[in-house]
């Protein structure tokens, strides 16, 4: 019997240490985002003998992945689960948080953390944690848990890493950059937090110091997955503010994107992250394929649908776009973002365009227009994204369908198109109301001529809004704003030098603004009148309309 004791809790003792080793390789795999590997040794671990601790892992690897209800069923089992059975109360915290309970929550983070010994830490990272997680993070609850996890231990990596991150999304660059430095420091096996330095100076523009620090992680350890992701979206933020560098830059991030996959995982979850990224690069062709293999793995799967219509809509498969995107946002369950309607009304107007793009069926367009404006609606800065569809209207001479895209934009002083949308939906209103076939909107002028004011207060150097913005204004029989706005043309394209004056459209545009100056001058004051006149003889002796006018004021 003595013997058998023994074995037993030698068998135990075995037991025990074995799953603190799978633990130890769950959070490592969990760290480097293999997130499949981490959920297969947790249930393992599960299933040889009940762990509390396993359950929060494996239920914050499903909260992760966004699968809410998953992560649920195993904090509730692990809180009855032995060691580590407390932390659950965390999971449930966070589940709390993103349901917007944050009473809830609040009862649940004091379960967790009751009756912690003070050199304690885990429990306040693993809050400050979901603070940070939650689907609306509040950096402020996570700095002050995480502050009192510090008193306990200064030198924890882990506190100081999660401090970093706190700090960060705080928007406390220096503070964050300490902590981070620190939490390396103090674990130079901790090759996040080195990473997290790289994020630091990503975040702050300096693309090519962070691409420098990525390369660092990478020297240490080339399998770690997520230093490839950094990359990626390192060299995406590169072409996206460095057009001459933007096709090189993008083909970058997809390779390095690619790598990244290569090293954690290809589950249904990953590619679908994989997916977003596509979307953000503007590979439609590897995202018809990415959406097709995710179709074998997961046919049921509603997300799915969102890819396959974007992807058809780019390839130019209109009616499998349509079908996939009204499928996807018919249903209730899903959680329709801005691009959804924004491409499932372009796919209508695109339907309803002739394929000489020369004409659009006006139903249509009202109708794929009507969706655009939910989809605007859900979020506003996503109307940047229409600019090349308002521009190949407006190409198009099709300047009704432009101005009604670009209204849609340009009133968001936060768009990167701002400047250049205010110009296309100026003109776009302008020549749509200086037709000979038409009898001009006042109402449309009116807001050219707000469009043209916007792009001079943007950018006073652009003379070509005060040259419309004269005209536009000469349709509405603005005089003054007519008359300053030219004089204002005038003045600023001649401080540009004398070879900017010599060219010939320039000479063309100055003869239109002095001959249009001297016509109101003419009914109040013949001397101005004659002076603007003679200014345009002196571009043009042989111009008809200046010789006439002279004649007629003396």
């Amino acid at each position: 019997m003595n013997k058998f004791k023994i074995f037993s809790v030698a068998l135990l003792a075995s037991v025990t240490v074995s799953q603190a080793q799978d633990l130890n390789q769950a959070k490592k795999a969990i760290d480097a985002e293999q997130f499949e590997n981490a959920k297969s040794i947790l249930k393992s671990i599960i299933n040889t003998k009940p762990s509390g601790r396993a359950s929060f892992l494996l239920g914050n690897v499903y909260l992760t992945q966004n699968i809410a209800d998953s992560a649920k069923i195993y904090f509730q089992k692990g809180l009855s689960a032995g060691e580590g059975a407390k932390l659950n109360y965390i999971g449930l915290g966070q589940l709390e948080l993103d349901n917007g309970n944050i009473a809830a929550a609040q009862t649940n983070f004091a379960l967790a953390s009751k009756d912690v010994k003070k050199k304690d830490v885990e429990e306040f990272v693993y809050i400050g944690k979901a603070y940070m997680a939650a689907n609306k993070p509040d950096y402020k609850s996570a700095l002050a848990i995480l502050s009192r996890a510090k008193i306990n231990n200064s030198q924890d990596a882990q506190v100081l890493l999660e401090l970093g991150n706190a700090f960060y999304g705080d928007k406390n660059q220096n503070e964050a950059y300490v902590a981070y430095r620190g939490a390396f420091q103090a674990d130079p096996t901790l090759i996040r937090a080195k990473m997290q330095l790289g994020v630091l100076l990503k975040g702050a523009k300096s693309y090519d110091e962070a691409i420098k620090a990525f390369n660092e992680v990478i020297a240490v350890n080339p399998n770690y997955g997520p230093v490839y992701r950094e990359l990626a979206e390192t060299y995406y933020n590169i072409g996206r503010n460095k057009p001459s560098k933007s096709v090189e830059s993008m083909k970058s991030a997809i390779d390095f994107y690619d790598k990244y996959m290569s090293l954690t995982d290809y589950s249904i979850t990953s590619r679908m992250r994989h997916a977003d990224f596509l979307v953000l690069v503007g590979d439609y062709k590897a995202l018809e394929i990415e959406a097709n293999k995710m179709k074998q793995l997961d046919n049921v799967n509603p997300r799915i649908l969102r890819y396959l219509g974007y992807a058809a809509y780019e390839n130019g498969n209109l009616d499998l776009a349509k079908t996939s995107l009204e499928s996807f946002i018919s249903n209730p369950a899903n959680k329709i973002i801005a691009k959804d309607y924004i491409t499932l009304g372009l796919v209508k107007i695109k339907k309803g365009t002739s394929a000489d793009g020369l004409s659009v069926d006006p139903i249509a367009f009202k109708e794929g227009l009507a969706i655009i404006k939910k989809g605007i609606e859900l979020l506003p800065i996503a109307a940047e994204e229409l600019n090349e569809v308002g521009k190949k209207f407006f190409t198009q001479k099709l300047f009704k369908e432009a101005a009604s895209i670009f209204e849609l934009s340009s009133s968001n002083k936060d768009s990167r198109n701002y400047l250049d949308d205010n110009v296309y939906y100026g003109l776009s209103l302008y020549y749509d109301n200086n037709r000979k076939d038409v009898k001009a909107d006042p109402i449309a002028l009116q807001k050219a001529d707000a469009a043209f004011a916007n792009v001079i207060a943007a950018s006073p150097g652009y003379q070509e809004a005060y040259l419309y913005r004269a005209r536009t204004n000469r349709l509405l029989e603005n005089d003054d704003v007519m008359v300053k706005s030219y004089q204002d043309y005038i003045d600023k394209t001649t401080e540009k030098g004398a070879e900017e004056v010599a060219k010939p459209a320039v000479k063309t545009k100055f003869i239109e603004a002095y001959n249009n100056i001297a016509v109101i001058y003419s009914k109040t004051d013949k001397v101005k009148a004659k002076e603007y006149l003679n200014k345009t003889l002196a571009i043009d002796p042989a111009n008809q309309y200046a010789l006439d006018a002279l004649k007629s004021l003396k």
